[in-house]
């Protein structure tokens, strides 16, 4: 009984300076002045780091989007919209009807869908030997349906 009572009080003592080692040690590593900061992000993978970069550009995009007047402006509104003029764009007719159904559901400007479309089919076809993509294309005209694309080059 007196062994198993000291085996037990060495592993208790053991687990306490195990766990207090650790915050010591962040402690003199902190202390040092001409230390490098160390950075607050993770390492990130490729595929993250892209992840991440598609989140804050589309946050982007509808804070922008949010400053349209009206109901334009409102997430649903742009989402959806946004979703309509592409598939118009690709020829996708039924598919953008039944959008259609769920964007005056919302109460969504039907003008405003048609400025953004006009403005799309203004710029004429993608050139595939550029990085321009239909959605940033579809963006633009969104957020400026009055846009109009500098002339190539």
């Amino acid at each position: 009984m007196a062994v198993m009572h000291s085996f037990r009080l060495t592993l208790l003592l053991g687990a306490f300076l195990i766990a207090c080692t650790g915050p010591l040690a962040a402690q003199t590593q902190g202390s040092g002045g001409d230390a490098k900061p160390q950075a607050a992000e993770p390492q990130l993978t490729p595929e993250q780091q892209a992840a991440r970069e598609a989140q804050r550009r589309s946050v982007e995009e509808f804070v922008e989007a949010s400053k349209l007047p009206g109901a334009a402006g409102l997430p649903e509104c742009v989402w959806t919209g946004r979703r309509i003029a592409a598939l118009l764009w690709r020829d996708d007719i039924d598919t953008a009807r039944r959008h259609l159904e769920l964007y005056e559901r919302f109460g969504c400007p039907s003008e405003h869908l048609k400025l953004a479309f006009r403005c799309l089919v203004r710029q004429g076809n993608i050139d595939p030997k550029t990085q321009e993509r239909l959605g940033s294309r579809v963006q633009q005209c969104w957020v400026n349906p009055d846009y109009v694309a500098a002339p190539a080059q």
